[in-house]
């Protein structure tokens, strides 16, 4: 009897203590997602300190450092924003489950007159009880907040809460800054994802301010491939500083690999390969190319011009 009432309490006590250790939610009211606030942090700008004014949810900071902002927004009007793994439905945010803000990443940078400012993103995710982030083919929600410098006052100039979702289990990869034109910067993403124990095939984004918010400009599949056991290859791009544009300057994309045919093993099989080498790998079982590609801004999106230049050798 004596151990069957000390299970009973140890249960009751186990039971109390998974329900105390749940992350809570806490409500905020739709303002925050206003594009057109303001808001001054002074000088040094603490990016996590910043990301609890621009989303003042429940602070957390579990272990394997694993800090968010738990909140939920019951009067948002929600939108949806795309998860480039297309696997999903796009991601209606805010969600109605909660979310969790992470910060991803602090970019500072001058510009030719030395005005100085800073990009702080953050990473949404749906919210999890236990602060986890899920899902093999759902994509971090990227939102981005700029920031310019005004003596000892960090003064943000534009707020946008979600741009779109890239990388794999809620986390976005991280994002790097590139200048595209005369003070004219913007930022890479190179996502990548795949089955597991399979290949993962990267693809490569371009996110500029266009039309009075950041969007996707770029996007090219077959930037690299990853975790194959036969062929592989790997992505760089130049911006192209020609004096000819002085905005939405061109990208020169180059991708260098290798094709091996698949032996057949558990997890070595054929892959996908660039459009621009798939017919000869019908036909051979190894050889090295390079592909080079030039992107031209439109007016609306980069495309490709003219006829990729692809260049083998070791042809077997």
């Amino acid at each position: 009897m004596r151990l069957i009432k000390f299970t009973f309490i140890a249960l009751l006590f186990t039971s109390f203590c998974s329900a105390q250790d749940d992350v809570e939610l806490k409500t905020v009211v739709d303002t925050i997602l206003n594009p057109k606030r303001t808001l001054q942090v002074a000088d040094p700008l603490n990016a996590v300190k910043t990301m609890q004014k621009l989303f003042p949810g429940k602070f957390y900071k579990l272990d394997n450092d694993n800090v968010f902002l738990s909140w939920k927004c019951q009067s948002c009007k929600t939108q949806l924003y795309t998860d480039v793994n297309g696997m999903e439905e796009d991601q209606p945010f805010p969600y109605k489950e909660g979310v969790a803000t992470r910060h991803l990443e602090t970019i500072t940078y001058k510009d030719s007159k030395e005005n100085q400012f800073k990009l702080v993103f953050f990473n949404h995710s749906v919210y999890d009880p236990d602060g986890a982030q899920t899902g093999r083919f759902v994509g971090g929600l990227i939102g981005v907040a700029k920031f310019a410098k005004n003596d000892k006052i960090w003064q943000m100039r534009s707020f946008q809460p979600a741009i779109a979702a890239f990388g794999a289990f809620s986390r976005a990869p991280t994002p790097k800054l590139v200048q595209i034109g005369e003070d004219q910067y913007a930022f890479t993403i190179v996502h990548s994802n795949g089955g597991a124990g399979g290949a993962y095939s990267g693809y490569f984004y371009l996110v500029a301010g266009f039309d009075g918010k950041y969007q996707p400009l770029i996007e090219v599949p077959n930037y690299q491939i990853t975790n194959s056991d036969s062929s592989t290859w790997s992505g760089s791009y130049t911006v192209v500083n020609d004096g000819k544009k002085k905005f939405f300057r061109d990208f020169i994309i180059t991708t260098k690999g290798y094709y091996s045919k698949s032996k057949g093993g558990e997890y070595d099989y054929e892959i996908d390969m660039p459009t621009e080498v798939s017919e000869l790998a019908k036909t051979k079982k190894y050889f090295d190319f390079t592909i080079e590609k030039r992107l031209s801004f439109n007016g609306k999106i980069y495309t490709v011009v003219g006829k990729p230049i692809v260049k083998y050798s070791n042809i077997k």
